[in-house]
C-alpha cells in the first residue's frame, strides 16, 4: 500500500493499495474516536456492488453508519440532489461531530462534499473513489460542487477531505467505457508534466503498473494543489482541456462523459496551440494516438460558435478575461490569460 500525505486543511492521507476497503471502519475509528454517525452517500451502482463492505467495517469498528444514495450519472449532481441530501442529513440529526463518506465516483465524490462543505456550515468527509477518474483527480485537492443550468461545477465549495481510500481493486468492476474515460484524466496528466507517463501509456498496463500510473498521477496533483489550493494560478493547469470539455458536456446534455469530453478539449487546444507555431506538431499524432488506444475521441461535431457560447461561462473565466491551459511541448503545458472573446479564434484554430 502507498501512502500519500496532502498538507492542506488539517492535513490528509491517501491510500492507494489492492484489498483495502474493508480497513475503513478501522481508519475511520482512529481519525475519528468520537463520532457516532457516519452517512455514507453513495449511488444505486456503486451501492449494489461495494456499499455493504464498507457499511459492515463501520458497524464492526463500533459507528452507526447511514446509508444514502442518488441515481448514477452526471445529471444527479444538481441542486435538487444537493438540497435533498442535506434535509436528509438534517432528517437524520447528523451533528458537527458526525462525517459523511463519499463512495463512488466524480459525481457522488462532488456532492457529498459539497453537502459536507455546507452542512452546519462544514463537516468531516471521507473520500473512497470508486473509478479511475475520481481515483486520479476529483477525490483529491478539495473542490466540490454541483452544476447548473448554464454549466458544469459552477456552485461548490473547497472543503479538503480527511481521508482518501482508493482500493484498486474497485476498478475490476468497471465497465471498459468507464475505465477508458478515466484514463483522459491520466492523459492529461502526462500532457502536463510527465513525457514518461505518457510513454507508459503506450505500454501493456498490468496491474501494478496501473497502481503505479495511479500514484504518480495523484502526488503531481497534490504537488500542484499544495501550491495553490484555491485555483489562483498554478493549479488552473488541471483544467488543460476542461474549458472546451465542459462545453462539450453541456451542449450533449452530459450524454458525452467527463473524461471524452476533456479529450475533445486537450486536441482542439493543441491544433491550436500548434497553428499558432507555440506547439510541435508531433505533439497532436501522440495525443491522438493515446486517446485513440483508450477508445477516446479526438474529435466534436460542434461547431466553434457554440463551443464558445457554452464555453464563455467557465468558472475559469475572470471579468473580460479567461485564462486557458496551452501545450507547449511532449509533456509540457502553460497558462496564457487571454481577453474572453478571443477564446472563439482558439476555438476555430483547434477545430
Amino acid at each position: 500500500m502507498k501512502r500519500i500525505s496532502v498538507s492542506l486543511g488539517q492535513g490528509y492521507d491517501i491510500c492507494i493499495g489492492q484489498g483495502i476497503l474493508t480497513s475503513i471502519g478501522d481508519t475511520a475509528k482512529k481519525l475519528f474516536p468520537k463520532t457516532q454517525n457516519i452517512a455514507v452517500i453513495t449511488d444505486n451502482n456503486v451501492k449494489a456492488l461495494y456499499s455493504e463492505p464498507v457499511l459492515k467495517s463501520l458497524r464492526e469498528a463500533g459507528f452507526h453508519s447511514l446509508p444514502y444514495s442518488i441515481p448514477p450519472g452526471e445529471a444527479s449532481k444538481n441542486a435538487d440532489e444537493y438540497f435533498a441530501l442535506l434535509n436528509w442529513l438534517a432528517d437524520n440529526r447528523l451533528t458537527r461531530s458526525d462525517i459523511i463518506i463519499a463512495l463512488g465516483g466524480g459525481v457522488v465524490g462532488d456532492l457529498a462534499g459539497f453537502a459536507a462543505a455546507t452542512y452546519l456550515r462544514g463537516i468531516s468527509y471521507i473520500q473512497i473513489p470508486a473509478t479511475l477518474l475520481a481515483m486520479v483527480d476529483s477525490s483529491v485537492g478539495g473542490k466540490t460542487g454541483i452544476d447548473l443550468k448554464a454549466g458544469k461545477n459552477l456552485a461548490g465549495a473547497f472543503h479538503q477531505p480527511s481521508f482518501v481510500l482508493c482500493d484498486t481493486d474497485l476498478l475490476d468492476t468497471l465497465p471498459v467505457d468507464i475505465y477508458n474515460d478515466g484514463m483522459a484524466e491520466v492523459i492529461k496528466y502526462g500532457m502536463l508534466g510527465s513525457p514518461e507517463l505518457l510513454i507508459h501509456l503506450s505500454e501493456a498496463l498490468e496491474k501494478k503498473r496501473l497502481e503505479q500510473i495511479i500514484v504518480q498521477c495523484i502526488t503531481m496533483k497534490r504537488d500542484i494543489v499544495q501550491k495553490d489550493e484555491f485555483d489562483i494560478n498554478e493549479r488552473k493547469l488541471l483544467n488543460f482541456g476542461h474549458t472546451i470539455g465542459h462545453a462539450v458536456e453541456l451542449l450533449s446534455e452530459y450524454k458525452i462523459p467527463h473524461g471524452a469530453a476533456v479529450g475533445i478539449g486537450m486536441i482542439i487546444m493543441t491544433k491550436a496551440a500548434i497553428n499558432k507555431k507555440l506547439c510541435p506538431p508531433e505533439c497532436l499524432s501522440k495525443l491522438s494516438e493515446l486517446l485513440s488506444r483508450f477508445n477516446l475521441p479526438n474529435k466534436t461535431g460542434y461547431s466553434a460558435d457554440a463551443l464558445y457560447k457554452a464555453a464563455i461561462n467557465d468558472k475559469k473565466r475572470q471579468g473580460a478575461f479567461i485564462t486557458i491551459i496551452v501545450p507547449t511541448g511532449f509533456g509540457k503545458c502553460e497558462l496564457k490569460k487571454i481577453p474572453a472573446e478571443n477564446l472563439l479564434d482558439w476555438i476555430e484554430m483547434g477545430l
